[in-house]
Formats: structure tokens, C-alpha cells, sequence
């Protein structure tokens, strides 16, 4: 028999120590792409935020050096330097050396932690090109150097410091054979860096840029914790009351915190962390949140006679419209659902949570009774307006396949029934929906145009927007519902195109259908389904022959190549209309040639991404303003 069909001991591979993290760093840290790369800072920082947990250190510094090597050095204990009784080395080398080693498997050195397996220290070594550890304890200075997670030096003393200074120093550079960027992004390390502080109370973090002489360092340092959290992200908003509402309390080794307090808009934003892990998918924590909530308010509003006997409890959704609440539990042994701790699954955490909250929510609205009645006559309206939705709703339900009138009528379906098949071009205007329905493969091109600006539901309550006839004519066609009643299964397109101008009013259409599709039917974009489709800027004649670009870049480059003369004949489009069938297909519908952008999100950014379209779609001028002239430098705006 062939050597091939072969299958023995010497077939099993062994994977000693880190080597294994180095031959699937995804089952580690994700990815190995951006999401990855800033992954491992986190999993350093999370050491030190550990230690201010644990009531040891106030001061975390975070440099990204001008290799792209990162810094992080914190004021804790400093990481023990004597030797581990089992491995027969120092401490710190087993932290940094061995897999499911550190204070964090019931040695009683940290009470709660960000680290469920006890991998963060030794993955960052093993997919680092370099890693450096300086500790500074009783009154020395140690080092040791590591490369590839292979230890290269013994830790020695390399001097004396004073026996005040306590504290662990990290720098590492991340493997370019391993990632595939090595590049830090500033603003996502700033975004994570300012959760963490406003998630621990006192905590002081700083950052730094050396790549960039004229940035200013950024510290982040909130004595209110998560109050301040819920002041940040409602800054773009009007807030409904001044109190921000405060719940803290320890049940059954659980400790609660909670901010809250509404606004404005009809949108609600509600972030839930455990051991200052955000938990997008929520779990426990969160539905005793809600049932506490929902709760105390019906409770009250019948006590006080706000609700009429006749009238229905008002639902959760009606409560938490246009509320922003942080979420933050400590305790000692979580448990998460799935291997990306996005769900919390501690039976304890959801009656800790349920019976601080019912309790301080309680006192809180018999004290304040004014704010009470505002927030209860906010969701009695949103109650009216549900029900007002639910009939307007039903009108937009998709009817069997056999009564496929209820697809819009200016939709130009496509003729393959496999969504995997399948693609809408979201076009906005007559003359260019009128183009994109001659250029396209009929077979799998589904066309929809859209007569002029969406309904902006950054300012609408859900009624208004079921009632708007180019919003309905979208959910009808996708087939997917919203909102509750949304179902991924039901998606009758795997790829959604925007496709508008390359201009100002184009930019704003793409972010008003990004804001409709974002608050109410996110799954398709976290599941990859949303495309911005990317028209040229240029089309270059000469003898003949014709040339596309799609950026000013692009242009120079082909007329760099061509030669830049007279008998060039350059035409700027202002509009998707002044492209016939042909040219549109050719340059943005054709898939062989075509530029699509996927649209995606980063859950664990989704305070940032929901407080930047608060933002740039709220009624607040002046937030919008500041995020403008701050970003200014980054637009491409063609008047």
C-alpha cells in the first residue's frame, strides 16, 4: 500500500508549548487580521486593569513606538520574579512562557478578572517577533527578553530603583509572518482604552503615539466610572432629565453596577460588560436588567395611576426607547457562551442584577417623581406608537410565493430564486435606476430605485418609518422583516449594493440607508450582506481607447502612464445618470470588473459606531461640528 494512506504515532503531531498558538493564532486571538493585531495589546492591558481591579494600580501608560512595537507599563505589584515551585522557573517566565499559566486559576491572587484562560500574557509572546518584560519590585529591576515565545535570556537584575516603585513594563512587536498588518490604528486603540478606564473607576490610562510628533497624548481617567460612560454617549442627544440613574450593590459575590438615563431619540443603546469584557450578545446580566426594568416601571406607573386600569403593561421595548445604560458585573468564575465571550451564561448574574436594580430603581423613582412621570409618559407614547407600527407593519409582511404582488412595483426583480445567487442595487433617482435596469444581468441583478433622500430614522419613531413608502419598499424586497420581527432566513438577496453619486448628496443618501440598516436590521451587516458600490470619479479618452479611475490617485497614475497631452479627453461624473447602460455596467454592476466595498462593524466598537451616527444624524449641531472639524482631514469632499 501507498506510503500516502500511512497513519501512525509518527503521523500525530505534537505541538509543544507555544507552538501551537504560532500554527493557529485565530483559535487564540480571533483573527489575524486588524481585529487580531490590537487584540494582543488588549490582552497585555487587561493584565494591569486586573491588578487596579484587585486595588493595585492606578496608572496604566500605553505607547505605540515608532517600529510599531507597543508599550504598556502599569504601577501594580509588579509581576512575581521567584521561582514557580513546579516549573522550575522564575514566575514570570511561566506567565509569559505557558499556556493556562497565571494568578487567575484560584491561587487567590485576583478575585475577579478580565482572563477567562489564562493565555493573554503567553499568546502575546508567542505571536510576537520580540517581547521584552522589565519588572520593578522590591527595590530591583528585572528583565527578560523573548523572541518568537522562545525565552532568549535568563531574567537578571539589571539595576536598583527605589523600594516605593512597583510596577511591570511590557513591550513587544508583533510577528509580520503571522499578521497580515502590522500597522496599529490609533483611534481603535483610543476607542478600547477609554471603555476600560470609564469601566474602572479611578483607573488613569494614558496613551501615546510616537509615530506622530504633533499628536497630543490622550489620557482617560473617570472618577464617575460608567456615569460618566452613559454622559459620553449621550452627549450627542438631549437628555430627558439631569439625574443620571445609579444602581450598585454585591449580591451572592456579584457586583453590580448600572447607569442610566434617556434621551431624545427613539433608539435604545444599552452595552453590558462582565469583568470589563463587553458582551455584545449580552446574556445573563442583561435580562435582569430588562425584567428589573420593565418591572419597576409598570409597578410604579399603575401605583401612581399613570397607566389607566383598561390600558396594557408597558412592554420593555416601550421602557427603553431612547435610553442609553451601561451594564457592568464583577464576578469570580464566569461563565461565557462560545469561545468569543460574547455572552454571558451565570445563572447568579441575572438575580444579582434583577434585585439591585429593582430595589435602587425603586427609591430612585419614588424620590424623584418628576423624572419618573417623564420617562413614563416617553414610553406610553412609544406604546401608542408600537401599536400604530403593528398596523402599518402588517401591510409590509411579504405575502406567500404564489402572491408575489406584494413586491414593490418599481422593483425589477431578478429571475433566480437562490439568495446565494442573488443581488439588489439599492439606486437612487429614475434616471439611473433606468440605466442600472438595462445594464444588468437580469438572472441574478435585482434593481430598486429610490425617488430622492430616505426618511432620516435617526429622528423617526418606528410608526413614521413603516409609513414611509421608500423605507417599506426596501423591507418588502429584502423579505427579512425588522426590527423584532427580523429573519435572517428570509433574506432574499446575499448582496445588498448601495449604489449612489460620487458626491456630497450621494455620501449622504449611502449614510442614511447605512443608518436605517444599522438600527434596524444590524445582522446584515455583522453578517457581511451589506455592499457600497465604489462608481469612477474619471473616464480618460485617447485614440480611441478608454480608461476608468476611481480616485484622484488612480487619474494621475493613467495619465502618468498615457502621457499628459492635449488630444486627452478627461470627463468628471457628477452622477450615476450621465453613464449610459453600458459604461455603468462595465464600470460598477459587472462583477468581473466591478469595486464593491463590504460594509463592516466591530461589536466590541459598538458604543463608538452607535455614538457616530447619533452624531452625524442627530439634532445636536454642535457634537457634529466638533466630529467634523476633527475628521476633516480624512473626508473627500467634492463640492
Amino acid at each position: 500500500m501507498s506510503s500516502d494512506f500511512d497513519y501512525s504515532a509518527e503521523q500525530i503531531q505534537v505541538l509543544e508549548g507555544l507552538e501551537a498558538v504560532r500554527k493557529r493564532p485565530g483559535m487564540y486571538i480571533g483573527s489575524t487580521s486588524s481585529r487580531g493585531l490590537h487584540h494582543l495589546v488588549y490582552e497585555i492591558v487587561d493584565n494591569s486593569v486586573d491588578e487596579a481591579l484587585a486595588g493595585f494600580c492606578d496608572t496604566i501608560e500605553v505607547s505605540i513606538n515608532k517600529d510599531n512595537s507597543i508599550t504598556v507599563i502599569d504601577n501594580g505589584r509588579g509581576m512575581p520574579v521567584d521561582e514557580h515551585p513546579k516549573m522550575k522557573m522564575p514566575a514570570v517566565e511561566v506567565i509569559f512562557t505557558q499556556l493556562h499559566a497565571g494568578g487567575k486559576f484560584g491561587g487567590g491572587a485576583y478575585k475577579v478578572s478580565g482572563g477567562l484562560h489564562g493565555v493573554g500574557a503567553s499568546v502575546v509572546n508567542a505571536l510576537s517577533d520580540w517581547l521584552e518584560v522589565t519588572i520593578f519590585r522590591d527595590g530591583k529591576i528585572y528583565k527578560q527578553r523573548y523572541e518568537k515565545g522562545i525565552t532568549v535570556s535568563e531574567l537578571k537584575v539589571i539595576g536598583n530603583c527605589k523600594k516605593s516603585q512597583h510596577g511591570s513594563m511590557v513591550t513587544f512587536k508583533p510577528d509580520g509572518t503571522i499578521f497580515e498588518e502590522t500597522v496599529y490604528d490609533y483611534d481603535i486603540l483610543k476607542q478600547r482604552l477609554r471603555e476600560m478606564a470609564f469601566l474602572t473607576k479611578g483607573l488613569k490610562i494614558i496613551l501615546k503615539d510616537e509615530r506622530d510628533e504633533e499628536r497630543e497624548d490622550r489620557e482617560f481617567h473617570y472618577q464617575g466610572g460608567i456615569k460618566e460612560f452613559v454622559q459620553y454617549l449621550n452627549r450627542s442627544k438631549e437628555a430627558l432629565y439631569p439625574n443620571i440613574i445609579y444602581c450598585e450593590g454585591k449580591v451572592d459575590g456579584v457586583a453590580v453596577e448600572v447607569a442610566m438615563q434617556h434621551n431624545d431619540s427613539y433608539t435604545e443603546s444599552t452595552y453590558s460588560f462582565v469583568n470589563n469584557i463587553n458582551t455584545p450578545e449580552g446574556g445573563t446580566h442583561m435580562a435582569g436588567f430588562r425584567n428589573a426594568l420593565t418591572k419597576t416601571f409598570n409597578d410604579y406607573a399603575r401605583k401612581n395611576s399613570l397607566l389607566k386600569e383598561k390600558e396594557a403593561n408597558l412592554t420593555g421595548d416601550d421602557i427603553r426607547e431612547g435610553l442609553t445604560a451601561i451594564i457592568s458585573v464583577k464576578l469570580e468564575d464566569p461563565q461565557f457562551e462560545g469561545q468569543t465571550k460574547q455572552k454571558l451564561g451565570n445563572s447568579e448574574a441575572r438575580s444579582a442584577v434583577d434585585s439591585v436594580v429593582s430595589e435602587q430603581l425603586t427609591y430612585f423613582l419614588e424620590q424623584n417623581p418628576q423624572v419618573a412621570k417623564i420617562i413614563c409618559e416617553k414610553s406610553i407614547l412609544a406604546q401608542r406608537a408600537r401599536a400604530a407600527a403593528r398596523k402599518a407593519r402588517d401591510l409590509t409582511r411579504r405575502k406567500t410565493a404564489l402572491e408575489n404582488t406584494s413586491l414593490p412595483g418599481k422593483l425589477a426583480d431578478c429571475t433566480d430564486k437562490n439568495p446565494e445567487n442573488c443581488e439588489i442595487y439599492i439606486v437612487e433617482g429614475d434616471s439611473a435606476g433606468g440605466s442600472a435596469k438595462t445594464a444588468r444581468s437580469r438572472n441574478t441583478q435585482a434593481i430598486l430605485p429610490l425617488r430622492g433622500k430616505i426618511l432620516n430614522v435617526e429622528k423617526a419613531r418606528l410608526d413614521k418609518i413603516y409609513a414611509n413608502a421608500e423605507i417599506k419598499a426596501m423591507i418588502t424586497a429584502f423579505g427579512t422583516g425588522i426590527h423584532d420581527d427580523f429573519d435572517i432566513s428570509k433574506l432574499r438577496y446575499h448582496k445588498i449594493i448601495l449604489m449612489t453619486d460620487a458626491d456630497v448628496d450621494g455620501a449622504h443618501i449611502s449614510t442614511l440607508l447605512l443608518t436605517f440598516i444599522y438600527r434596524f436590521m444590524p445582522e446584515l451587516i455583522k453578517q457581511g450582506y451589506v455592499y457600497l458600490a465604489q462608481p469612477p470619479l474619471y473616464k480618460i479618452e485617447k485614440n480611441k481607447k478608454v480608461w476608468y479611475a476611481y480616485s484622484d490617485e488612480e487619474l494621475n497614475q493613467i495619465l502618468k502612464e498615457i502621457g499628459r497631452d492635449s488630444s486627452n479627453k478627461i470627463q468628471r461624473y457628477k452622477g450615476l445618470g450621465e453613464m449610459d447602460a453600458e459604461q455603468l455596467w462595465e464600470t460598477t454592476m459587472d462583477p468581473e470588473r466591478r469595486i464593491l466595498l463590504r460594509v463592516t462593524m466591530d461589536e466590541a466598537a459598538s458604543s463608538e459606531i452607535d455614538l457616530t451616527f447619533t452624531t452625524l444624524m442627530g439634532d445636536k449641531v454642535e457634537p457634529r461640528r466638533e466630529f467634523i472639524e476633527m475628521n476633516a482631514k480624512y473626508g473627500n469632499l467634492d463640492v
